[in-house]
């Protein structure tokens, strides 16, 4: 069974938008996806019918909202098949998990079995060039504070991790290895479980970086083997303000809390505090209880499509564009230019024409693609260049968008060649 789009289109009350009196071409998925009706009402439904705080009340609106909060983390564990609902954390998104991590482990060695993420001079925290801001800054930080190395696996001219590197850059003096699923600037799907079965070889923790690849792949935390694994809900088609942490059981329960407050403790004197066993011991004050339910929405309409389904649109949906793309005169794709181990995120230049002003143009047109460095500096860095254009796809996305921008790349590339 393959996706049917035009009924997925459906779903969607965006698609229905005119821009600059022309159909929408929504491609920017990558930076954030649009959200079906079903998302737009679980999240309304719940302000509007069921709203109350969490955990905290036992008249009859709070003991709904717990039930919904608490039941989009069930919803979230059956997505990553996590072993036990307990190892799933709400963050405002993945930024916020990842400088979760990074924080805890700062704080670890005064914590009861906080050891084991204890660094210092001589130890080594590992990353990937292709990192995205958010889990490249909070391990630098981390570096500064305990006098660690900060280290990187290098990027190929093909755009995929240099394969030699990663024996060489984990050696026995790393301790975190901490790179993305898929590169949100490049499209490029790392070898997770190489990466990850090496930083255990040397007794390293592995946190990967999902957020790109959870709108589109699978994701059995069992089977990758990580240690953590993080995503965040505006990319998987749910709402802004949320995201999620896994980490496995043994490992959040050594580690200290992120943030103090209410929620977040066992118990609470003058003389100090207690904290909750995981996950409340990481969601301190008020979460966003009505994004993790409509997260959980969200979950559950992806999940209908059928991950397979979703993962087959994309690789289609993006061979084709690889394809017409490279018709474009002057035009350069930046990544893999084939379509094997690489998602639905191509970025490029346009031979004489600034990427901002590429995609103003193609917003003439009615279409939305990025233009940047999609925070993801060093990439452009290791290429040599300011920024990129950058379309990318979601399960919306049809082969006539395609047609649609390369139509529009032509007339930009026209436009400055005379």
């Amino acid at each position: 069974m393959s996706l049917d789009v035009e009924a997925v289109r459906k779903d969607f009350p965006i698609m229905a938008r005119e821009v600059h009196g022309v159909p929408l071409v929504y491609l920017d998925s990558a930076n954030s996806a649009q959200k079906p009706q079903q998302v737009i009402d679980a999240e309304a439904d719940l302000y509007a019918n069921h709203y109350a705080n969490v955990a905290r009340a036992v008249h009859t609106l709070g003991s709904e909202v717990t039930n919904a909060y608490e039941g989009a983390r069930d919803k979230v564990a059956a997505f990553l098949n996590a072993p036990s609902r307990d190892e799933i954390i709400f963050t405002r998104n993945i930024t916020e998990a990842l400088n979760l991590l990074a924080y805890s482990f700062s704080n670890a060695s005064t914590f009861p079995g906080g050891e084991k993420f204890a660094l210092g001079p001589g130890d080594e925290i590992v990353v990937t060039e292709m990192e995205h801001h958010s889990n490249l800054v909070p391990w630098q930080q981390l570096a500064l504070r305990t006098g660690a190395t900060f280290r990187w696996i290098p990027i190929g001219d093909d755009g995929r991790l240099v394969e030699s590197a990663i024996d060489e850059v984990i050696n026995e003096r790393t301790k975190v290895v901490s790179f993305v699923y898929q590169s949100n600037a490049l499209g490029t799907i790392n070898p997770v479980k190489r990466i990850v079965e090496r930083a255990h070889a040397v007794g390293a923790l592995a946190i990967v970086d999902a957020a790109q690849a959870a709108p589109h792949i699978a994701l059995d935390v069992q089977d990758l083997g990580a240690d953590f694994v993080a995503f965040t809900g505006h990319k998987v088609y749910g709402p802004t303000g949320v995201g999620v942490l896994w980490g496995r059981y043994d490992l959040l329960a050594a580690l200290p809390p992120f943030l103090g407050g209410g929620e977040m403790i066992e118990t609470v004197a003058m003389e100090g505090s207690t904290f909750a066993a995981p996950p409340h011991r990481f969601e301190a004050g008020t979460p966003m209880i009505a994004q993790a339910v409509a997260l959980g929405a969200a979950i559950d309409w992806l999940t209908d499509l059928g991950l397979d389904n979703v993962r087959e649109h994309g690789e289609q949906i993006t061979g084709y564009a690889l394809e017409q793309l490279q018709t474009v005169p002057g035009l350069t794709i930046i990544g893999p230019a084939d379509n094997v181990d690489r998602g639905a995120t191509i970025s490029f230049t346009l031979d004489g024409v600034h990427p901002h002003d590429v995609a103003q143009l193609l917003d003439e047109y009615g279409i939305a693609v990025r233009a940047g460095h999609h925070c993801a500096r060093p990439v452009c860095l290791r290429f040599g260049i300011p920024a990129t254009t950058r379309a990318s796809f979601g399960v919306y996305t049809t082969t006539d968008e395609i047609d649609q921008l390369v139509v529009g790349l032509s007339k930009v590339a026209e436009m400055f060649s005379t």
